[in-house]
Formats: structure tokens, sequence, C-alpha cells
């Protein structure tokens, strides 16, 4: 298993707006293509301008055919050039992570 955590940072008075135009527009096509994300989370404490969301894959291989996937798909590209427009990201970070051999892998469900 390969989970691919990713954290966006929205500038401040942004975060509803880039959530609803994801709803609206990002949600149906990211989860045709890479499936039911393990979670998606806004934070409780913290940065109140941020978003998580932890995406799980067999393998780098299963990650990579499937961002492919979705980088192909027009719904997905007509998101990101709305998200843009609204220009409300102004962070990114990504983090690979790989599970320990002595803790249970969490189940995914598609």
């Amino acid at each position: 298993m390969l989970l691919d955590v990713r954290t966006y940072t929205c500038k401040p008075g942004t975060i509803k707006k880039h959530l609803e135009l994801y709803a609206k527009m990002g949600a149906e096509p990211q989860s045709r293509n890479l499936g039911k994300p393990l979670l998606y989370m806004t934070t409780e404490t913290g940065n109140p301008n941020q978003y998580v969301h932890i995406w799980a894959y067999e393998n780098a291989g299963d990650r990579e055919a499937k961002r492919k996937n979705l980088w192909a798909d027009p719904d997905w590209l007509a998101y990101v050039a709305e998200s843009g427009k609204l220009g409300a990201l102004e962070a990114q970070d990504n983090r690979l992570l790989v599970p320990v051999d002595f803790f249970p892998t969490p189940v995914v469900q598609e």
C-alpha cells in the first residue's frame, strides 16, 4: 500500500469557495479516476486555511496509472482551470507514505 497525503493551503478567506468549487466540479472526476479518498478533511486546529486528503494506492505503479488517467479526463481539466481562475490555492505539500510491518494496514474501501 502507498498513501498519498496531500495538504493544501488556501489564501485567507477563500477555503470555503475553493471547497465548494471542488465539490461541484472536482470530486466526481477525481474519485472516478483515483477511487474514493481515504479521507478528505479540513483542519480543526492549526491553520484554518488548510485541508488534507489522503489517497490509497496498491503501489507506485497504481498511483502513476490512475493519476495519468485523471490528467487525461476533460472534467478534471475543466475543474483545474476553474480552480486556477478562483486563485484560492497558496501552497501544496505532498508526502507518499508506506506502512511499517508491525502495524496492520488500514482497510481501504473503493
